[in-house]
């Protein structure tokens, strides 16, 4: 294979017979061929588990509670809010 005009790399000009790049290094094994860019690009495999990943990386299937608070003081609060509700609907009725 024959180097890119600019190195994928670092960006830095490639000597068209050179084997690796002046500044970085990089050649067809760690950075110009299409496998070596595939590999660098960190994407997931074939067989990747999109469920497993989300158990892993939020801790499962778990709904959103603040811990502490029972669910008395949820429906507390929810009929609070309602009555205040309630209350500044009546005032602009009248």
């Amino acid at each position: 294979m024959t180097p890119p005009e600019t190195c994928p790399v670092c960006g830095a000009d490639v000597p068209r017979k050179a084997r690796a790049c002046p500044e970085c290094g990089a050649c067809e094994e760690s950075g110009w061929s299409d496998q070596a860019y595939v590999s660098q690009l960190g994407l997931p495999d074939e067989d990747f588990d999109y469920q497993d990943f989300v158990d892993r990386e939020f801790g499962g299937r778990k709904t959103w509670r603040p811990r502490g608070l029972s669910r008395i003081w949820w429906v507390a609060v929810l009929v609070v809010l309602a009555s205040f509700l309630w209350m500044i609907w009546r005032s602009w009725r009248f």
